[in-house]
């Protein structure tokens, strides 16, 4: 499963230029997960599918951490003190929000997709964002293991495929 991939459309580099790349190696790391509680039918199904990609990648289960938090507001906390222990390559965020009749959907998936990215600035661990936006159940059902893959899988191999580009650049770097 390492070379799979898993972003869609074709990047193209000139010739000529040096390239740092990355692949979704889970051989040696520790991984952290925090998942969200709420919807947790679907995120059961997030989890089951980035657990089941980490260890197809190489990552032995008893490297893998999970950290359950009540609802997709507080993936950030969860991701940002799990990081801070320097104990993972790389953070795995999984999420589900449904839109309603109210205007909570953009603040709890704002706040969600903010939090997470700043998580990974401020520590310099990889988070991925395998939060599901969804404008309906039905939606939300499909990305969890519908014919239109899993969320919870490509978060995983993105986070290990850029654990895996951070542990090649650091060493140029020094």
């Amino acid at each position: 499963m390492a070379d799979v991939e898993h972003a869609p459309g074709e990047l193209r580099i000139p010739d000529g230029v040096g390239v740092v790349t990355g692949s979704p190696n889970g051989a040696r790391r520790g991984i952290g997960v925090v998942v969200s509680r709420f919807n947790g039918d679907i995120t059961t199904r997030l989890l089951e599918g980035a657990l089941q990609t980490l260890t197809a990648s190489g990552v032995p289960r008893e490297r893998i951490d999970v950290m359950p938090v009540p609802g997709a507001f507080e993936l950030p906390l969860g991701a940002m003190a799990l990081a801070k222990t320097r104990r993972y390559a790389c953070i795995v965020a999984l999420g589900c929000v449904i839109r309603g009749d109210t205007p909570h959907f953009e603040y709890v998936a704002g706040e969600a997709a903010s939090g997470l990215q700043l998580a990974g600035l401020e520590t310099g661990v990889p988070v991925s964002f395998g939060v599901l936006t969804c404008d309906s159940r039905r939606q939300a059902e499909e990305r969890a293991g519908g014919p239109q893959g899993n969320k919870g899988s490509e978060a995983a191999l993105s986070a290990l495929e850029m654990a895996d580009l951070l542990t090649h650049l650091r060493p140029a770097a020094g």
